[in-house]
């Protein structure tokens, strides 16, 4: 725990662990508990999609975020004023986590739905159907996110918006050209 400190993502923006006292308590606070799943906002990761979601979320959005770990960049969208985020993760520790978090943040629960996704991807953990997410966040490693390809491409609105994180910079070019043939991308 004492590892995990309170951490400014944006200005007025703030990831709190549970433990602590949020240092700006007018500022936009997102309470954590990480347990064992991935997303504290410390990761550089992490704050770059933190950072790209506060500029691609808009009132009223769908949010889907792929490998949700905490749920830190779902309920971020949430609290920058999306309607309705699903994470998905193939670690039950991880939705389990994302879940209890959501209830830390005071989340209406029908605003948050959390999934559980096999690992290989051959049953779909997302019953919504295609084309309904305004934003997709996915930040995984490479072969998730390639494995991923269709369906992140799948469920994105038409003229929506995808951020891919978790990789290293000599896989963008290979993330880029495989994601390419299926949605838009520009390189952030």
């Amino acid at each position: 725990q004492d590892s995990f400190q309170p951490v400014q993502v944006l200005p007025r923006f703030w990831i709190v662990p549970e433990w602590c006292t949020p240092p700006d308590s007018e500022a936009t606070n997102i309470i954590l508990n990480p347990g064992l799943a991935f997303g504290t906002g410390e990761h550089p990761t992490t704050k770059l999609c933190l950072k790209w979601l506060h500029k691609s979320v808009r009132s009223g959005d769908n949010i889907l975020d792929y490998g949700t770990g905490s749920g830190i960049l779902a309920i971020a969208a949430l609290k920058m004023g999306a309607s309705h985020a699903v994470g998905v993760d193939i670690d039950p520790m991880a939705v389990s986590s994302s879940a209890s978090n959501a209830t830390l943040n005071a989340l209406d629960p029908h605003a948050f739905e959390v999934f559980i996704a096999a690992a290989d991807d051959k049953d779909d953990p997302v019953p919504h159907g295609p084309g309904v997410f305004d934003v997709v966040v996915a930040n995984i490693l490479l072969n998730p996110l390639l494995t991923l390809a269709k369906s992140i491409a799948g469920y994105t609105r038409p003229k929506g918006k995808v951020g891919l994180s978790g990789i290293i910079l000599e896989q963008v070019k290979h993330l880029f050209f495989f994601f390419s043939s299926a949605i838009f991308l520009s390189c952030l």
